[in-house]
C-alpha cells in the first residue's frame, strides 16, 4: 500500500509507493486509484508528460493553467533527482502565496501530488534528470500562466549549489506581486 504524507499546504501530498525487491530488482504500483483516494481526491488523469533536463540546476516553472483548464499534477522522477515545489494560488486559502517543496528521486520513488490552484516548478539536482507527471486536464496554451521561480515575495528556498538554467519564458515570468489569481 502506498505511503501517503500530507505536506504543510492543504491538498498537497507526498506519495511513496512500496517497492517489493528481490535479486532481479524491484516492482511497485506507481499509481493505484484506491490508494490515491486516501488523499481525499478522486481524479481522472487525462495526460502524461515527461521531461529530460540535461544539466543539474535546470529550473522548470513556476507553471500553472487557469480554469477551466486548471491542472492537478502527480509528479515523479524516473532518473536522477529534483527539488519539487508547489505554490498555493487559491485566494481564499489560509496558505495563499506560501510554498512547499521536497526532493523527489528515482532512488526513493516518491511522488508529489499538487492539486489545481497551485503553481508548480522544480530544479534538477542531478544531470540528466527525467521527470514524469500526470495531469487532470489537457494542456491548453491560452490558459498557460507562469510566475518567477526566484520571486523574493515567495521566498522559495531553492538549492544554492547550482547556477540556474532557465528557458527564456521562465526567465521573463511575472512576479507574484503582479499576479492576479484566476482561482
Amino acid at each position: 500500500m502506498t505511503q501517503i504524507r500530507a505536506l504543510d499546504l492543504s491538498g498537497v501530498f507526498e506519495l511513496v509507493p512500496v517497492r517489493r525487491e528481490d535479486p532481479r530488482g524491484y516492482f511497485c504500483e506507481v499509481f493505484n486509484a484506491r490508494d490515491f483516494a486516501r488523499t481525499g481526491h478522486t481524479i481522472d488523469f487525462v495526460q502524461d508528460n515527461q521531461s529530460l533536463s540535461l544539466a543539474a540546476g535546470t529550473v522548470r516553472g513556476l507553471h500553472l493553467q487557469a480554469p477551466p483548464h486548471a491542472q492537478a499534477k502527480l509528479v515523479r522522477v524516473l532518473r536522477g533527482a529534483i527539488f519539487d515545489v508547489a505554490v498555493d494560488l487559491r485566494p481564499g486559502s489560509a496558505t495563499y502565496g506560501r510554498w512547499t517543496g521536497l526532493e523527489l528521486s528515482a532512488d526513493i520513488g516518491n511522488q508529489l501530488f499538487i492539486p489545481a490552484g497551485f503553481a508548480h516548478g522544480f530544479m534538477t539536482l542531478t544531470a540528466e534528470a527525467e521527470v514524469h507527471y500526470k495531469t487532470s486536464a489537457f494542456y491548453d496554451r491560452e490558459s498557460e500562466m507562469a510566475l518567477r521561480w526566484d520571486d523574493p515575495d515567495l521566498g522559495i528556498a531553492w538549492p544554492k549549489a547550482f547556477a540556474p538554467v532557465l528557458s527564456d519564458k521562465d526567465a521573463a515570468a511575472p512576479f507574484f506581486r503582479d499576479f492576479v489569481s484566476p482561482f
